[in-house]
């Protein structure tokens, strides 16, 4: 079970969440934006740090690893991105990844109740069904399929560990600053190693759109790091990918990608599933 109010943060989690993808997959330079963002959030994670105390000592192991991790998720993220639409690489990689988290949890002590199990299960359906009715058709590239499955895998890993190391930090805001401070300079090692000094003169011009982008990333995740704190890990996670319904709206009203009516049938699927999530 989860609250009316975390229930109502983690939607508005997710609603950010689709948000600063939508600015990543319509930029004209998504590695780079993406970059920005990166270091625009380390920048206000510093400013914020010293009036915060330091995670607990048992947290930092899970917080060196996710750091890693999280490189892995923008480099994968950066390729689902060139081979699939918004609205069906989104919902392919958030929508898996709730599933990988649910199947692993009991491990970590967090329980599977009937409603929570229903829920997931929805929200899986109502993800994979307009990505089945693509591939039947002929509408989604391999490439597409591989880079989303195996950033949803991703999705999986660090969900779980930042989950653990949250709940150990004693300060989930605390700890979701630190991840932001140091995943920067390892993505903006990767952009300068890829693209030298246009790497650094491309911050320098976006800086107002990094700045603007990185308060999404940052209060999208440390919501989400600061409720599984209070709640199950993998009914979080679940809820946060209702997402998906925010990112298929913006990809077609936006981005002019076309909705269609198996991904509108995907879609109330997904709210079925967060409404179960949250009530039964």
């Amino acid at each position: 079970m989860i609250t009316t109010s975390v229930a109502l943060l983690v939607l508005l989690s997710a609603l950010m969440h689709a948000g600063w993808n939508f600015v990543v997959k319509a930029s004209a330079d998504r590695f780079l934006d993406y970059t920005g963002l990166a270091v625009a959030g380390a920048v206000v994670a510093a400013i914020l740090l010293p009036w915060l105390p330091l995670p607990a000592l048992e947290s930092w192991p899970w917080l060196a690893t996710t750091t890693f991790v999280h490189v892995g998720y923008y480099l994968l993220l950066m390729r689902a991105y060139q081979h699939a639409d918004l609205s069906l690489a989104y919902p392919l990689m958030r929508g898996s990844a709730p599933v990988l988290v649910a199947l692993v949890a009991p491990l970590v002590g967090d329980a599977l109740t009937r409603g929570l199990v229903l829920g997931i299960a929805l929200v899986a359906v109502g993800i994979a069904l307009p990505i089945g009715v693509g591939i039947h058709r002929g509408g989604v590239s391999r490439s597409g399929l591989s880079y989303g499955f195996a950033t949803a895998g991703v999705i999986a890993r660090y969900t779980l560990i930042d989950g653990i190391g949250a709940r150990l930090s004693g300060n989930a805001v605390s700890y979701t600053l630190w991840l932001f401070f140091l995943n920067a300079w390892l993505v903006l090692g990767i952009a300068v190693w890829r693209r030298g000094r246009a790497a650094l003169a491309h911050l320098r011009r976006r800086w107002v759109f990094s700045l603007l982008g990185s308060v999404l990333t940052m209060g999208s995740y440390g919501i989400v790091l600061w409720a599984m704190t209070v709640a199950s890990i993998p009914a979080v996670a679940a809820l946060r990918e209702t997402s998906v319904i925010f990112a298929a709206l913006l990809g077609t009203w936006l981005l002019k990608e076309r909705m269609g009516r198996w991904r509108v049938v995907g879609a109330v699927l997904v709210a079925l599933g967060a409404v179960c999530i949250r009530w039964v």
